[in-house]
């Protein structure tokens, strides 16, 4: 099994690797003023791409955020809805995960 502390760090420099994109996704949206009519249309579906890339971003910092109070609190791994262990597999693809795969499959249904 994959020491908590280095679930930890692995957490916390995905969080951080997360604030550097979204600060970089505000200055490029930020950066939009063109006042062509077809640059401002192509600047505008970027935007809507960046955007959805941001919203996404912002989801993964708070099951991030979650997930290092559940390392703080002695929880991590433990499946928040069941309270089973969750696979370290499971684990190894995302790190932040709340729960097993059962309570996921079923929340999904």
């Amino acid at each position: 099994m994959v020491a908590v502390l280095q679930r930890k760090a692995q957490l916390e420099d995905r969080l951080a690797a997360l604030e550097e994109k979204l600060r970089g996704i505000d200055a490029e949206l930020d950066s939009h003023q063109s006042r062509d009519w077809e640059e401002l249309a192509t600047e505008r579906e970027t935007d809507e791409v960046l955007e959805s890339e941001g919203r996404a971003g912002k989801a993964e910092m708070a099951a991030i955020r979650a997930a290092l109070k559940r390392i703080e609190a002695g929880t991590y791994g433990e499946c928040v809805q069941c309270g089973d262990d969750i696979a370290e597999a499971r684990l190894d693809v995302l790190p932040f995960t709340p729960l097993c795969a059962a309570c996921a499959t079923k929340l999904q249904r």
